[in-house]
Formats: C-alpha cells, structure tokens, sequence
C-alpha cells in the first residue's frame, strides 16, 4: 500500500480515471472489487468544452472518486505537466466535490503502446487507474 492509497475509504468503490493533456483526455473507469479498468474513449477538446466531456463522463458513471494521472520525468522529478495534471486534479475537487486522487502515470502511456492500444491516451487511464486500484487495502 502507498501512501496515495492509504487513506482511500473503503466505501469507494466506483473510480473514473482521467490522462490530463492540454489537446486530449484520455478516461477509463474501474471498480475496487474486480481491481480492473476500462478505458472509455478520450476527448480531443479544450477549456469549457473539455470540462463539458468530463461532466458528462461523471454523469453517466456516478464515480464514487476521481483519479488523475500526473506525470514526472524518470527520476521522478516534477516538470510543467506534473504542474498542470495536479491543477486539474484540483479543478475537479472545486467542481464537483468528489475525492481525487494522483496516481504516478510514468511509462503508462509506453505501456499502452506496447499492448497495441489505439486510444492511448485512454488506454493509459487505464493502466494507471488499475495500478491504483491494485494499491488499495
């Protein structure tokens, strides 16, 4: 168990999982009893109409929590994505009052490559949203 995962209440069971970029969004939603994600397709839009797709995915999912997928570079060092992928983590918490959480998505993206995804970017929330709920007690 990580410290991200610790304090995760177990009455959170349905999670909706976004990979935050500035072009797309990529979003996968899994649940805590199978320990298993699926990834939904992702967004190419900006601004409002971005946070109109992600609206709609909290709608039509009903996540008891959200998680954001943050970037670092490979020695785990922060950069200007890690800046902006934990300020939508925030923008989510001020939106609609549901837990968020980070999850470290290094080489998820790689990841989702490798296993042939076409959709990487939602196949990335996937890989990253599982990793996370793996961690959980």
């Amino acid at each position: 168990m990580t410290a991200a995962t610790a304090d995760v209440a177990e009455h959170l069971r349905v999670f909706l999982a976004f990979d935050y970029g500035t072009k797309r969004v990529g979003c996968a939603v899994g649940n805590r009893l199978l320990r298993t994600a699926t990834p939904q397709r992702s967004a190419v839009c900006a601004d409002e109409a971005r946070w109109a797709w992600v609206a709609a995915r909290i709608h039509e999912w009903c996540p008891d929590a959200l998680v954001v997928g943050v970037p670092f570079h490979p020695d785990g060092a922060a950069h200007d994505n890690t800046r902006r992928a934990r300020g939508f983590a925030e923008q989510l918490r001020n939106r609609y009052r549901l837990p968020v959480f980070e999850a470290d998505e290094r080489y998820t993206t790689t990841e989702a490559l490798s296993q042939g995804a076409t959709d990487l970017d939602s196949a990335a929330a996937a890989i990253f949203l599982e990793q996370f709920l793996r961690g959980l007690p």
